[in-house]
């Protein structure tokens, strides 16, 4: 498996597998699933439900923790004098001294105080790492300059429809590398059949989806794509055997729709729908 290096010197894998609305009855047997086929990136959330899952699965798969990259994040809710409760709650869910990367969820409440909790949770060898989640570049730039605290990884919606240029080139600056959630752009714009991706796949004996895929993990952009079958997610590992020539990235790079990605995190309207639907 192909790998990244973090600005603190952690190599991340460039493909894992991502539980974004993934049933928590499910979970374990998805997480098992993926470990049998190759993964050893496992992205979740307490927002998700499943660490559980994502726990039996990893301790009974016979594979050593430190050959599985495991990725949680901290929900809004668990601000202040709960963060640290919280962080302690996943490792137990997940059936583990620490995790490998830690990331603050979502950029509303205190956020703040989510974040110096993670930091002592590195400091403290809970986390090998830590990061945000859909902080897009305002609220980035005020956490990352008044806290003085740099982030490994900011996780975006990502995929060829939204290919976040700017923030890229705003993260450069602080050595921080983006993660791509939604990937395979939740099946919108025709991804699984586009005919421009159907096309340059041909080329290669590939599907539109592993083109999008290759198009990310091809700029050292790692990847979390989600499904509950393993057919799909076999397919979805094999990445790594072809590389889109010059033209081809240059054609993609063309299908680029908007840069926040299906919902703009920094809208008032979604701020207050998410705060709604959480407090």
């Amino acid at each position: 498996m192909e790998t990244i290096k973090l600005n603190n010197g952690i190599e991340m894998p460039l493909l894992g597998y991502g539980l974004f609305k993934v049933d928590p009855k499910e979970s374990e047997r998805c997480v098992r699933d993926a470990l049998s086929v190759g993964y050893r990136m496992i992205d979740t959330a307490q927002f998700y439900a499943n660490e559980e899952g994502v726990g039996k699965a990893v301790a009974e798969s016979g594979i050593p923790r430190e050959d599985i990259f495991i990725v949680t994040k901290v929900w809004l809710t668990n601000s202040g004098e709960k963060a640290a409760a919280s962080i302690q709650e996943s490792l137990r869910k997940l059936r583990t001294d620490y995790v490998d990367l830690l990331l603050v969820h979502q950029p509303y409440g205190d956020y703040y105080s989510i974040y110096r909790e993670l930091d002592k949770a590195r400091k403290e060898g809970k986390a090998r790492a830590i990061g945000l989640s859909n902080f897009y570049d305002d609220r980035f730039c005020d956490l990352v300059h008044n806290s003085g605290i740099i982030p490994a990884i900011n996780q975006l919606e990502t995929n060829v429809f939204s290919q976040q240029n700017s923030m890229r080139e705003l993260m450069k600056e602080y050595g921080t590398s983006l993660m791509a959630w939604g990937p395979m752009g939740q099946g919108k714009n025709d991804f699984f059949t586009h005919g421009t991706l159907t096309e340059i796949g041909a080329k290669y004996g590939k599907t539109a989806s592993q083109v999008g895929l290759r198009f990310l993990v091809q700029q050292g952009i790692p990847v979390i794509p989600k499904s509950t079958s393993i057919l799909r997610m076999e397919e979805n590992m094999k990445l790594f055997d072809f590389t889109l020539d010059k033209r081809d990235m240059e054609t993609i790079l063309t299908l680029n729709l908007n840069d926040k990605g299906s919902r703009d995190y920094t809208s008032p309207a979604y701020a207050r729908r998410i705060i709604s639907q959480t407090f």
